[in-house]
């Protein structure tokens, strides 16, 4: 079961998928304890934890995964409060992506047929956030969503297609409201931080 939920596929929660979630849990209370008083030991249990992270990546607890091991996280990405990442396939997350409070990333599905459903059978779609991405407080994405480099996703936003490169995308379900673009007059950001 365990080889057909990492390949998409219809599977059943088993013993084997039982016991990476218990270890999921377990790796965030560890790194929950930690975080106050040894950010060190609370980095170990998030390398630990995840299938690979970055360098300067800062994830403020509480932080729920179903296994951890199937997400990936960038260099300089920062997570706030309360993020929800349910990972039975692969959750990537790029470079200097900024993620809100209550943010959830959902890759499970369940079956729209209920007899399937009933039986317990569901299955999980990938989630891609690129590089430089900003996801507002609140904001949930859907199975199989990738979200284009330097997008931003409004706070409270429902994400339930592919948001491209670059968009500014707000409401339920989100919608591009506005591409950004080069030459729109845009400041230096390092003007006065000399």
């Amino acid at each position: 079961m365990h080889e057909r939920m990492l390949a998409g596929d219809l599977y059943r929660a088993d013993a084997e998928i039982a016991a990476g979630v218990d270890r999921g849990a377990e790796l965030c209370e560890r790194h929950a304890a930690l975080a106050r008083t040894d950010p060190d030991g609370a980095t170990a249990a998030l390398r630990e934890l995840l299938g690979s992270m970055g360098d300067d990546v800062w994830i403020r607890p509480p932080l729920k995964v179903d296994y951890g091991s199937n997400i990936h996280i960038g260099d300089r990405t920062w997570v706030n409060y309360g993020l929800v990442a349910l990972d039975p396939v692969a959750i990537t997350i790029g470079d200097d992506v900024l993620i809100g409070p209550n943010v959830q990333l959902l890759t499970p599905t369940h079956p729209i047929d209920p007899v399937l459903r009933r039986a317990k059978w569901e299955a999980a779609e990938p989630i891609t956030i690129g590089d430089n991405v900003w996801l507002g407080g609140g904001v949930i994405v859907c199975p199989g969503v990738t979200i284009g480099e330097n997008a931003v996703i409004g706070a409270g936003s429902v994400v339930v297609k592919d948001v491209p490169a670059n968009a500014v995308a707000v409401g339920n379900p989100a919608r591009v409201v506005r591409i950004v673009g080069e030459g729109e007059g845009r400041p230096d950001p390092d003007a006065g931080l000399q």
